[in-house]
């Protein structure tokens, strides 16, 4: 492989886009998440769901400041590496982009100070109003890059006029035919990289407070702990197989609109009927065929066509140089499945433990769930992969070839650019990830500030694990025997 302009500017785009990714597919659950603490905490008014809510804030401040730094670096090489891209899409794509700039971002950034610093400054009710908007934002925010991402791989309600682009209808554009779909699957896959996050981290100080000795719900810590991990495997254990049938509705829209790339993703050569699942194999692009398979008779099409006997397309349908890369499409597609089926195991586990009463006291469920806790990133950025490297040869799918959008600049242009981005992002991230390390191993604060305090009343010294209980509803704060 020559390493040309245009290889390496897939490789910057990808690059950028991988550490992009994951911080966006995080808050926006977690923002959710954040509220739904917060709810909890004026509902009930027990100071665990606001020493959790000021913990997970910290966490999301955090992740929002490096997913805004990687994503102003990602949109500007839509005009120094991708002007090809930017010519031929700019009318259609930079309205839906700037809709997501005005409707979200700034509603995002309006209420985060107030989300962030507003404690003891507003009120109870205008702070979760404040953490509500946020939580909306970011939510727009994915509405509209999903739209235009998914125009991108379902392009509709468009015109070419001198060989642009140009809107004809916009409800088409913007609800093409694969961004309903795509939006429910990837907004649910961020819900599910938070809540494997959450309680994985909930189940690391469950198992760190056994080893010191701490009893269940005997600080607030471990208690906050317990909550935030039955919260986050109740939601594990709904939404998992909703994402699964989700996934479903996915595949069907894809063996609709891009035939090419279902056919990579089964790993399929031949148009068949009654078209088996393939568990693994090993594909052989120049032979054209699979030189290793363990499969299930006519389940593939069963799964893709809901019919026995359905047809199912292979890579064979189109020349060579019309179809994506197999082997990562493949595998990825593999990965981010096999990750879901781990997480619903996880779910119906946690709710056979829930009512035996043990979800927070199995050592093996707990590891497991430590275990887990990445597994939400991985499953979206393999699932990120099977899409955008399934859509290949064409960055709109059909009409504009990748080979035709990238920019009349240099190799060495680019290159240098890559190996700054490589310097920059490996010390800006790893700053911003050891940072997160280093919050998420501490764990939750054992005292805050709670309501009515100021600083100087805060305790002067952490309580012994024998002194210390749960602050009650009425006291707001912790008490010890003694009073």
């Amino acid at each position: 492989m020559e390493f040309d302009a245009f290889i390496l500017s897939r490789i910057q785009f990808a690059f950028t886009v991988a550490f992009h990714i994951i911080f966006p597919a995080f808050t926006i659950g977690l923002a959710s998440w954040l509220a739904a603490l917060e709810f909890r905490w004026l509902r009930t008014g027990n100071p665990v769901f606001k020493n959790l809510y000021k913990f997970w804030v910290k966490v999301f401040a955090v992740s929002f400041g490096l997913g805004v730094v990687s994503g102003i670096v990602m949109s500007y090489q839509f005009g120094t590496n991708w002007s090809g891209f930017s010519d031929f899409t700019g009318n259609v794509l930079g309205p839906v982009i700037a809709y997501e700039v005005i409707t979200a971002f700034f509603l995002e950034a309006a209420f985060l100070g107030i989300m962030l610093f507003g404690w003891n400054k507003v009120g109870d009710k205008l702070h979760f109003f404040a953490t509500c908007m946020v939580a909306l934002g970011t939510l727009m925010s994915a509405f509209w890059i999903l739209s235009a991402n998914s125009w991108m791989q379902t392009p509709a309600g468009f015109a070419i006029e001198n060989g642009v682009a140009v809107p004809v209808d916009w409800f088409a554009i913007v609800f093409n035919p694969s961004f309903p779909n795509r939006f429910a699957h990837m907004v649910m896959a961020c819900y599910l990289t938070t809540a494997f996050a959450v309680a994985g981290m909930s189940a690391y100080m469950l198992l760190r407070g056994r080893r010191q000795g701490l009893a269940m719900g005997q600080t607030l810590r471990m208690e906050g702990a317990r909550r935030s991990l039955s919260m986050a495997t109740a939601f594990a254990a709904i939404f998992a197989p909703v994402q699964i049938f989700l996934g479903d509705l996915h595949g069907l829209n894809v063996l609709a609109y891009q035939p090419t790339k279902l056919a990579a993703m089964e790993g399929n050569w031949e148009t068949q009927a009654g078209a088996p699942l393939l568990l693994f194999a090993i594909p052989d692009e120049e032979a054209e065929e699979n030189s290793f398979e363990i499969g299930i008779p006519k389940l593939g099409s069963l799964i893709l066509t809901h019919e026995w006997d359905g047809v199912v397309p292979g890579l064979k349908e189109v020349p060579p140089e019309m179809r994506p890369p197999v082997w990562p499409v493949f595998y990825s597609f593999r990965v981010m499945v096999a990750i879901g089926m781990l997480m619903l195991f996880v779910g119906i586990w946690s709710v056979y433990l829930r009512l035996k009463g043990r979800l927070a006291e199995s050592p093996a469920f707990l590891w497991t769930c430590v275990a887990m806790l990445p597994s939400g990133f991985i499953a979206v950025l393999t699932g990120w992969f099977t899409a955008e490297i399934g859509r290949q040869p064409y960055v709109v799918y059909g009409l504009l070839r990748t080979i035709d959008a990238v920019s009349p600049v240099t190799t060495g242009a680019v290159a240098s650019s890559l190996v700054a981005f490589f310097v920059v992002y490996a010390i800006v991230f790893t700053a911003g990830t050891y940072y997160l390390f280093k919050l998420l191993r501490r764990g939750p604060d054992e005292h805050e500030v709670m309501p009515g305090q100021t600083a100087a009343e805060r305790p002067k010294r952490p309580f012994s694990a024998a002194e210390e209980r749960l602050p009650d509803r009425e006291g707001d704060r912790a008490r010890t025997p003694a009073e």
